[in-house]
């Protein structure tokens, strides 16, 4: 059975089960390298690597995003209040894809998970 003609959020159990900790790891920073070293052949730890990418990606642009306008005295400050809720909103994502990665689930991230670089 192929798994490149299965309904979204199937995943063959023994992939899910074997790389289920790689693709945990995805979610912790730049680990999302760890599943591509580690399982380079496993769809699901390439969709956990993917989303974890595209997580780390945002983290790290908020927090350009907040040091390039926290030399703006009021536009700083509302800049850097609305980072710190996206860092609120990317913790949370990475919570859930980390929940998913342990439920063997491919199920992708509300706001971002439709994005794919890693294929």
């Amino acid at each position: 059975m192929s798994d490149t003609n299965a309904p979204q959020g199937y995943t063959n159990p023994n992939d899910a089960e074997n790389n289920k900790l790689y693709a945990i790891l995805a979610y912790i920073g730049f680990l999302f390298i760890v599943p591509l070293a580690a399982a380079p052949q496993s769809p699901f730890a390439k969709f956990h690597a993917n989303q974890g990418l595209i997580l780390f990606i945002v983290e790290i642009s908020l927090s350009i995003l907040s040091v390039i306008f926290s030399w703006i005295p009021i536009l700083g400050f509302i800049v850097s209040i609305l980072c710190f809720f996206g860092a609120i909103g990317c913790l949370i994502l990475a919570i859930l894809g980390i929940v998913n990665a342990a439920n063997g689930k491919t199920e992708p991230l509300p706001l971002i998970g439709g994005f794919t670089l890693i294929k």
